[in-house]
């Protein structure tokens, strides 16, 4: 530890020799930088910076109640490319070409060397979870710096809800032009399955089995037919000699007697209106309106007993005697058998119909394998057609959906945290950090001018240094005596030398102190 603490002050005792006899070259060094610096800076303009924040928030209402009825694209990805992509040349061309914005006399000269210059120096940078934006541009007039910085935060927040409105509409003329080539392609397809069916008429089922299926069902169907058929005839057979051996009508003492009819309706209405009409006189007079209304109608029931009398004496003298089947058994069998050949006759007529289609598509045999072969190729490609014409129709009422939802809302919401604002002061590197660098550094430059002297033309100072230099012992050495003129020149040399460092240490901090007085006043 002794032995580095050493080392240092040995190395900082030489700095001190060296910077002591070196201290003119160094200074003027030092003199020159600082001259040199002080123009150079004020050549150099103050740049003042312009931000703003925007957050982006994807996160709304309406999304989720979106799902499954249109596409949804990825909201924050969208936003990502949208923001990498907002600095390119057509949006700074646009930017620029805004009256207000101030660069009229440098669009002039070379507008597309300041469109490369400002897509160099507009900043556009996201936090770690991508929804918050930060828009930064340096320019050495601060009013301009905000302007452009607002016109990139308009275009920033109108770029998204645009582009996204122009893929939708692009995306349902697509789809809109598919969907209506889909429909001729399947109209056509419908009148070729159409013609095939016309042309092939009583070749072609509805049904989806084959030729020998459908052979098989038919010859099942008749033989089921006849079956029915034979059991029907029997019973119809039965029917007829059951009916032969039946007496149609009853012995005389089995006949209804006239006496034992019961009374017709008319009779018991006419009875209860009797009733009625009794109790309403014992209650009210002949003129009371209940009374004439009870009349009247016993007088309607009691004409309709009239007729009724007279229609059952006509038919009593018309009907001859002897020839009407009284027998009930008779009559029923009589109906059995009716049925039963009705029955018989609507197999029999199904059966004909059934062993005719049999016939006929037994006639057909060489043409129905290719024939359903055929509908079963056309029926396919209308199908298929069919569904994909289903899918474009519903993808376009999807898009259509997506349309109206961009022109009625958006599914991103741009809101700005922090409105386009200026730095009130020069951004770094400002006059006044470059005067302060400068500074250091003229004192740097100093010092390394005065040690490469050391270094080029070295001194010796002690014995020491010459034996070391020299590689021979040292004998002796001789003292040095200054007599008092030379004492007061030396004095006056360092007086002159702390002098002029003394007025460079003033120029600096004056210098320093008016770069920082005209940065803060601004």
């Amino acid at each position: 530890m002794k032995g580095g603490w050493g080392a240092v002050l040995a190395r900082a005792k030489w700095l001190i020799r060296v910077v002591r006899h070196r201290r003119w070259p160094a200074l003027l060094c030092i003199w020159l930088a600082t001259l040199l610096a002080a123009v150079v800076i004020e050549l150099v303009p103050e740049r003042y910076e312009g931000s703003a924040r925007i957050y982006v928030d994807t996160q709304t209402v309406l999304k989720p109640m979106m799902v499954g009825l249109t596409y949804q694209p990825d909201i924050d990805q969208q936003v990502r490319i949208l923001a990498r992509t907002l600095i390119s040349r057509p949006n700074v061309g646009r930017l620029l070409d805004q009256p207000d914005m101030g660069f009229a006399e440098e669009i002039s000269r070379n507008r597309e060397a300041l469109v490369s210059r400002l897509m160099d120096k507009i900043k556009i940078v996201s936090t770690a979870r991508g929804n918050l934006y930060t828009i930064s541009y340096r320019d050495p007039s601060p009013e301009r710096a905000r302007r452009v910085v607002e016109g990139m935060v308009s275009l920033f927040v109108n770029a998204g809800a645009d582009s996204k409105k122009r893929d939708s509409k692009d995306a349902g003329k697509f789809i809109e032009v598919q969907a209506q080539a889909m429909e001729l392609k399947l109209i056509e397809a419908e009148n070729r399955l159409k013609d095939f069916k016309v042309r092939n008429f009583g070749l072609t089922g509805v049904s989806n089995q084959d030729y020998f299926a459908r052979i098989s069902g038919m010859s099942d169907d008749v033989a089921r037919l006849q079956s029915e058929l034979l059991a029907a005839e029997r019973a119809r057979d039965a029917y007829r000699r059951e009916l032969a051996s039946e007496d149609p009508n009853l012995p005389e003492e089995a006949a209804p007697s006239f006496a034992q009819v019961a009374p017709s309706p008319v009779e018991t209405r006419l009875d209860a209106q009797r009733k009625v009409l009794d109790e309403l006189l014992l209650r009210f007079t002949e003129q009371h309106p209940d009374v004439v209304g009870a009349r009247r109608l016993l007088t309607e029931l009691e004409r309709q007993q009239r007729h009724e009398q007279q229609a059952k004496a006509t038919e009593r003298s018309v009907r001859p005697s002897g020839l009407a089947a009284t027998s009930p058994v008779f009559q029923k069998l009589r109906v059995a058998l009716a049925e039963s050949e009705a029955q018989v006759a609507s197999l029999s007529s199904k059966l004909t119909a059934m062993q005719q289609r049999l016939a006929q598509t037994r006639a057909t045999a060489d043409r129905m394998p290719q024939v359903e072969a055929e509908l079963a190729q056309l029926t396919r490609d209308y199908d298929v057609m069919r569904k994909s014409y289903d899918q474009l129709v519903a993808r376009r009422e999807s898009a259509s959906l997506g349309v109206r939802l961009d022109e009625s809302a958006q599914l991103a919401e741009f809101r700005v945290i922090e409105p386009p604002m200026v730095s009130p002061r020069p951004v770094f590197p400002a006059h006044l950090h470059l005067a302060l660098m400068s500074a250091a550094l003229s004192l740097a430059l100093g010092l390394v001018v005065a040690m490469a002297l050391d270094v080029a033309r070295p001194t010796i100072n002690d014995a020491a240094a010459l034996e070391k230099l020299s590689g021979r012992p040292v004998l002796g050495s001789v003292t040095l005596t200054l007599r008092q003129d030379s004492q007061r020149a030396k004095w006056r040399r360092t007086a002159q030398f702390l002098a002029a460092l003394g007025l460079l240490m003033l120029f600096q901090l004056g210098w320093l102190a008016w770069v920082a007085s005209y940065t803060f006043k601004h």
